[in-house]
């Protein structure tokens, strides 16, 4: 029998934005729009779970902060698979498209490595602080009021665009 084993590429935040600039722009810029997104983790029987995050784009690096012993906290801590949705803001435009970033997160021990977030956030204390390693980014938005368009960049691969009528 023939076992395959299948390596799951990650990349960060500083890789993504020299490999595809225009695309990172454009996602932070939708995170930038407004202050609350959504996060998914998992739950321990499996399930989905998601809540509210804020999120900081810092020195190469997609931060996700989080209050002490909150569940998605303990849920990264447990099974660091991660989903994370830019709020779409008010209406239906959602200028600039729908940006999801999926993921794992490393939680963040180190202490000069948290004191550096720390000053520069000013977080509440205490805080969980996890660093991303993206596995996806998907940009989806209507061009033309005729294509519903959907990039998708995974690590070590170029974006691959899809339209639909």
């Amino acid at each position: 029998m023939t076992r395959t084993t299948s390596t799951r590429r990650t990349s960060n935040w500083a890789a993504f934005t020299a490999a595809e600039p225009d695309l990172a722009k454009t996602v932070e810029d939708r995170f930038a729009a407004f202050t609350h997104h959504i996060v998914a983790t998992l739950r321990k029987d499996g399930s989905p779970r998601t809540s509210g995050l804020e999120v900081r784009f810092l020195n190469g690096e997609l931060w996700l902060g989080m209050m002490p012993d909150s569940l998605k906290a303990l849920d990264l801590r447990r099974d660091p698979r991660f989903a994370l949705q830019a709020n779409p803001g008010p209406g239906t435009e959602m200028a600039g498209g729908d940006v999801r970033i999926a993921g794992r997160a490393v939680e963040v021990e180190d202490p000069a490595e948290r004191a550096r977030y720390a000053e520069e956030v000013e977080p509440p204390e205490p805080f969980h602080l996890f660093r991303t390693e993206l596995t996806e980014v998907v940009r989806t938005y209507v061009e033309d009021d005729k294509y519903l368009v959907v990039e998708i960049w995974k690590p070590g691969e170029p974006v691959r665009t899809l339209k639909r009528t």
